[in-house]
Order: structure tokens, then C-alpha cells, then sequence
């Protein structure tokens, strides 16, 4: 299925947050302008508050009412959007965002007839949900013949076909057809479904429902091998132990209307802007409470529109007893570690990983979250939780002893440090990251030179654009006075990361090392204006003041031996 395909059938009406108004009504600007800027950042609740103060003023404006149904369709509350969208079509306009809050609300009252008669009088969403709609509402009335027309008529649509194809199947099992409905999802009645994680599991309700459990967990098998997520493996046992599984992947025509607007928010994620793709994913939520799949999938979209107090509050919808809260918690977290609440996400993971002491994933995430505030040895503790789970440590798993090593080394127990980072590369071959961390920390030492010169000159081929890892590369040469072969690697990181303070201090030394000392000041003063930490800027300053050579002699160390390779 081409994405160009499914915008072209989605389509009839440039929709987004943001649209200009023109302001007639006196008094109505200062409301206007403040939901503008509320739009611009997606602050859906501050949004939805303006406009509807700015509609008050200036009832009939258009452009006004379209962005209250957008801000209303993003919180949620489609119903609110409704209330507006009536308004709009009254005084002729014509608005894509309108008619979806139109529909939705007619088939959450299970006003099919009214929602029938909508499409008839141009309506329109598009194509796809037009007339995926249409054959819900009427199944909705009990017309089941009409509703299989419907759906083959979107099935004989170029480009969608599959969104027929699927939904019919769904009718199908719906009203007890299993048969019918397995013919279309084993692909033996009109060829191979690229079937998403739900369809997935109504498969294997089907296939449960013919009793041939043993072909429902091979396919579940075979579509996710060794990482099916919590609810699927639930599936999976209820199916081994000889279970027959209910089919609930849909109860009725609105959970069948909720999965359309759910199909179209997952085939427009990441390829349509996430404020559109959003209002599809709240519809789905509204016309099925609790369905986990759009709630989830709305708190992302959240997350990537940096909405992070609305995002906390969708992750929180999911329930305690339901398979996916653990992945709702750590996304809650997430969002609370992003919106600086870092100690009210560590509080979170904290109770998870009280509440599911056997998921190292939660462990993880909790250390991460820990060593991204400083507390080490904290860290350290939720990541010996993470390992001790891991028996037998497995490729994917080089990250946890990698993370590990790090709050190792920030807490001075070098052994131990390097024991885990040794580990990580035995798990993941030349992982660059590691290769550059375990490098760069022998250069920092003064130990193992040639090992660290030769791992991070593995590290640079494998990741060739990190100014990081180019930077530890020009730094150990520095170290071991191959001062021109410094500069150039130097000055390669700083063209990757101009306003990095250390990139530009290290570039500086290694001018000074050449004899090129007014570059090297240069580059001092440059890494000062990055505002690096105050023992660096201090270094650096005292550099400036009496050059390279006389701190190092304060410090201990030998002076620069002037390099002649460069003239």
C-alpha cells in the first residue's frame, strides 16, 4: 500500500491548527492572536479556550470555528468538536475536520440513519473512511447485505483495497461467519493482507473460533517471533492451554467505525504531520473507550508534539489489570522526565518496578532515567536489577552493561567499569559507542594508548559523521603527540559540532601544540562563549592567560613539545 495513495483518498480539505482568521467582530483580536500562538505550539487546551472566547465575539467566522474543532478534536473531545462543526455547516462552510466530528458524534449515538444521510448530503472525509463508514452504519441498522456491498465497493477501490478487504473480514467474524471471514484474512479469497498487530490477533480469534488454536499460535509465532508484547503472549497462552478465544476484536458497529479511524491514524503516522494524524487516533479512542491501541497511540503523537501534560494524562487512561500498562507507565514517565518532572518519573518507574520486579526493561529505563540526573549509584542498583534477569545476556542486551559501565566509571570504580564495557563488545562487536567510551576513557587515564588509538579509529569508521567519536580520535593523537594529525581530526569535530565547548578547547590545544597560538586562543575564547562547566572554564581561562605550556606544568605534566610537522 503506497501512503500517496491513502492521502489522496483521505484528502478533501486542507485541515491544521493554525488557520487564518479573518477578524471582523470588535474586541476579538486579543483572543484571536492568543489562540494563534496557542495553535502554533499545539497547546490544544489553551487553543480550544481562545477560540471559543474569539467565536463568541465574531459567531460566524469560519476559520475561527475550524480551529475550535481541531483544538476540541485534539483533547479529545469530539463532542465539544460536534457542537462547533453543527455550527460551521450552518452558515455554509465546508470543512473535512467538521464532517469527521459530525459522523463520529452521529455513530456514537448510534444514529445510523442520520449518519447514512450526512454521507448522502457530501459529508465527506474521503473515500476510504467515507465508505468504510457507511457499511458500519449500516451493519449498525442491521443491513448486513447492504454493509458487504459497501465494504466491496471500498475493496474494488484502487489503492485501498486491503481496507475493504479488512473490514470486511471484521463484519464477518463480527456476525459469527468465521469461516468467511478466515477465507479473507489467510489471503485464499482475494490475496495476502499485510496484517497490522490487531489484525493479527483477530486472526488468531478466528482461527481460535474454528478450533485450530494450533494454527493461531503459529501464526502468532510466525509474525512475531521471540518479542510478542505482554497482551499477545497472554493470547498465546490461553491459546496453549487449549482456551477457545473469544472474538472481541470488535463488539459492534462503533468498535468497527473506531477501527477505521484507528487503520487511518496508523497509516498516516510518521508520514503526515502528527496534529492531523491525531485527530484520527482521538476519534478511535472516543468511539471505543479504552481501547488501549488509540490511546496509546494518541499519547505518542502527544509526546512528539511536545503536548507532554496531555500525553501524561493519556497513558493514564490505561488501566492497571490491562497487558499494556507497564508500556503506559514508562511512556507516562517519559513524558514527566521530558516536561523537567524528573523526580515525579523516577517516582513512577520506581512503583513499576516494585509493582513487576521481573520486567528488566523497567529496570532499565528506571537506571537510565537516574544517570540522566547524576544519581550513580542508584542507577547502578536499577541496572544490577536489569542483568541479574538476564542469565544468559543476548546481543540486545550490550546496551544495559554499556549503561552500567558508564555509572561505574562517573563513580570512580574504573575495574568495574571496564569489565562492563569489555562485556558490551563481547555482546556487540565493534558498537561504536562503546568502542569511543571505553577509548576515550583509557586517553583520559594515560593507560592502554595504542588500544584506545585502535578503537576508536574503529569507532570513526563505523559512525564516520559522530563529532564525538571524530573528536576522541583527533584527542588521542593529541595524547600521543601526533599533534598534525590532531588538528585535522579536530577541526573535522568542530565542523560537526561547531558550538560544542570541549570539541573547540580540544581543537585549541592542539593548535598551541603546532605553534599556531592565535588560533589557539582563538578556539579557547570560542569554547567559552558554549558556556562549558566551571572547572573546564576555569582551565581554559588560565590557558589564555599564561598558555598551554605553563598549565601543564602547574598540573603535573610535561610541557607541549612543539610539534614541526607543521612549518
Amino acid at each position: 500500500m503506497q501512503l500517496r495513495s491513502i492521502f489522496r483518498l483521505l484528502t478533501v480539505a486542507s485541515v491544521g491548527l493554525g488557520i487564518a482568521a479573518p477578524v471582523q467582530a470588535q474586541g476579538v483580536s486579543g483572543s484571536y492572536l492568543a489562540a494563534r500562538h496557542a495553535s502554533l505550539f499545539s497547546d490544544y487546551r489553551a487553543a480550544a479556550d481562545y477560540y471559543a472566547r474569539a467565536i463568541l465575539r465574531d459567531p460566524s467566522n469560519p476559520a475561527l470555528m475550524e480551529n475550535a474543532i481541531m483544538a476540541y478534536l485534539g483533547l479529545g473531545q469530539v463532542d465539544r468538536a460536534a457542537a462547533v462543526a453543527r455550527r460551521l455547516l450552518s452558515v455554509g462552510a465546508t470543512s473535512q475536520v467538521a464532517n469527521i466530528a459530525l459522523l463520529a458524534d452521529g455513530i456514537k449515538r448510534e444514529s445510523y440513519d442520520s449518519v447514512i444521510a450526512d454521507l448522502d448530503a457530501g459529508q465527506s472525509v474521503g473515500p476510504l473512511v467515507d465508505g468504510l463508514l457507511r457499511a458500519w452504519a449500516q451493519l449498525g441498522q442491521g443491513n448486513m447485505t447492504e454493509a458487504l456491498e459497501s465494504f466491496d465497493t471500498v475493496a474494488t477501490t484502487q489503492g485501498i483495497e486491503i481496507f475493504g478487504l479488512y473490514h470486511k473480514a471484521l463484519a464477518l467474524a463480527l456476525v459469527g461467519d468465521y469461516e468467511g471471514a478466515e477465507a479473507i484474512l489467510s489471503g485464499r479469497a482475494d490475496g495476502t493482507l499485510q496484517l497490522t498487530r490487531r489484525g493479527i490477533v483477530a486472526y488468531a480469534q478466528v482461527l481460535s473460533q474454528l478450533e485450530r488454536n494450533a494454527d493461531a499460535i503459529e501464526l502468532i509465532d510466525k509474525s512475531y517471533g521471540e518479542n510478542p508484547d505482554a497482551a499477545v503472549l497472554q493470547l498465546r497462552a490461553a491459546l496453549e492451554a487449549g482456551e477457545t478465544l473469544s472474538f472481541d476484536a470488535l463488539r459492534n458497529a462503533n468498535d468497527g467505525a473506531a477501527e477505521v479511524f484507528l487503520v487511518v491514524a496508523g497509516a498516516l503516522n510518521g508520514e503526515a504531520a502528527d496534529g492531523y494524524t491525531l485527530v484520527y487516533s482521538r476519534v478511535a479512542e472516543y468511539l471505543r473507550p479504552g481501547h488501549v491501541d488509540a490511546i496509546l497511540l494518541s499519547a505518542s503523537l502527544l509526546e512528539q508534539l511536545n503536548r507532554y501534560e496531555l500525553a501524561t494524562e493519556t497513558y493514564q487512561k490505561i488501566p492497571r489489570d490491562n497487558p499494556a500498562f507497564d508500556n503506559a507507565e514508562m511512556g507516562r514517565a517519559e513524558a514527566l522526565r521530558k516536561s523537567d518532572r524528573t523526580d515525579e518519573a523516577i517516582e513512577v518507574l520506581q512503583q513499576l518496578a516494585l509493582a513487576r520486579p521481573d520486567n528488566p526493561v523497567v529496570h532499565t529505563m528506571l537506571g537510565d532515567t537516574l544517570r540522566g540526573v547524576e544519581r550513580y549509584d542508584e542507577a547502578t542498583m536499577a541496572y544490577d536489577a536489569a542483568i541479574a534477569l538476564y542469565p544468559d545476556p543476548q546481543r540486545a542486551q550490550w546496551i544495559v552493561f554499556f549503561a552500567r559501565g558508564i555509572t561505574h566509571e562517573r563513580s570512580d570504580r574504573w575495574d568495574q567499569a571496564e569489565a562492563d564495557f569489555r562485556k558490551a563488545l563481547d555482546l556487540n562487536p565493534g558498537q561504536p559507542q562503546v568502542l569511543n567510551y571505553l577509548g576515550y576513557s583509557f586517553v583520559e587515564l594515560g593507560t592502554n594508548l595504542d588500544e584506545a588509538l585502535a578503537m576508536i579509529e574503529e569507532a570513526v569508521a563505523g559512525q564516520p559523521n559522530s563529532g564525538y567519536i571524530v573528536d576522541s580520535l583527533g584527542w588521542v593523537q593529541f595524547r600521543t603527540g601526533k599533534y598534525s594529525d590532531a588538528v585535522g581530526n579536530l577541526e573535522r569535530a568542530t565542523e560537526l559540532m561547531p558550538v560544542d565547548s570541549v570539541v573547540n578547547d580540544h581543537l585549541g590545544d592542539a593548535y598551541w601544540a603546532v605553534g599556531r597560538r592565535i588560533e589557539a586562543e582563538f578556539q579557547w575564547r570560542r569554547a567559552l562563549s558554549f558556556e562549558p562547566e566551571e572547572a573546564e572554564a576555569t582551565r581554559i581561562r588560565r590557558k589564555l592567560e599564561v598558555g598551554l605550556d605553563v598549565v601543564l606544568q602547574e598540573e603535573g605534566a610535561a610541557p607541549i613539545e612543539l610539534s614541526a610537522q607543521d612549518g
